[in-house]
């Protein structure tokens, strides 16, 4: 591992193969630990790090479409390796590691100021209001592997971190010097039924991600490919993760584009 170098890891999503079942989330809080409360009717007090949305074009039958777009962090870079929560979080509680293109939150650190989760133009951080309490004997099936969040913190998707040091730990005693494409994937993709989510390292150009995406690094990482797109683009957050669809009015909610039509 002495001589590894930079990765950058993210995801493509097709929304054209994402049928909204929502195994993503379940695979999500399962791996991560993420605490469920008994009503979970006001989503403002709850938390999933992937959610999934439900998008419509807005047109009457017959012409009406719905596609169902999941959400995880986006794990921005910007234009100077940081993202908009990394910038503003005075705890340094958060943080871009440049060795994985993965935004870290360092929950000890956390003290709830929330200036991250204002910052943050994707709404990826949720704010722990409460002690999470499971039911009796669930305790036992939680993720040793994962650290069970106290109240008063910012929590969010981590790309499955934990994952990543356990293939890199698995490399060193096998005596490889970097680990291969299948040792680290996150819960949401081995859960997805539909195989819409691919993820892997976007710098290496044998990863399906890479393949799929083939980003301009020197364009921001902009997609090359066709139908890819990314959430709210203008913003230039520099995100990993794609999103794909034949579907130009998908396309074009990615950024708002029809409001800034209207606008013009």
């Amino acid at each position: 591992m002495k001589h590894e170098k930079a990765k950058k890891f993210g995801m493509v999503i097709d929304l054209d193969k994402c049928t909204g079942c929502g195994s993503c989330m379940v695979a999500c809080m399962a791996e991560n630990n993420v605490p469920f409360r008994e009503d979970e009717t006001d989503k403002l007090l709850s938390v999933a790090w992937m959610r999934v949305y439900k998008l419509t074009n807005g047109k009457p039958f017959p012409d009406a479409d719905i596609c169902y777009l999941p959400r995880p962090c986006q794990h921005c870079e910007g234009h100077h390796g940081h993202s908009p929560c990394v910038s503003v979080c005075p705890a340094t509680a958060t943080d871009y590691d440049t060795r994985t293109g993965i935004v870290s939150q360092i929950y000890a650190r956390c003290f709830g100021c929330r200036y991250c989760m204002a910052a943050c133009p994707y709404h990826v951080r949720l704010f722990n209001w409460y002690d999470p309490v499971w039911p009796d004997g669930m305790e036992q099936s939680l993720n040793p592997d994962v650290s069970v969040r106290m109240r008063g913190v910012v929590e969010k998707c981590s790309f499955c971190i934990q994952r990543y040091q356990m293939a890199k730990d698995r490399a060193y005693m096998e005596g490889r010097e970097d680990i291969e494409e299948e040792d680290y994937q996150t819960a949401c993709t081995q859960a997805c039924p539909a195989d819409a989510i691919t993820f892997g390292d976007l710098n290496n150009p044998h990863h399906k991600v890479h393949q799929l995406a083939r980003p301009d690094h020197r364009n921001g990482g902009k997609p090359r490919a066709k139908n890819l797109f990314r959430l709210l683009e203008r913003l230039g957050t520099n995100p990993k993760v794609y999103y794909k669809s034949s579907r130009e009015w998908v396309r074009n909610l990615g950024d708002n584009h029809d409001a800034i039509q209207e606008k013009a």
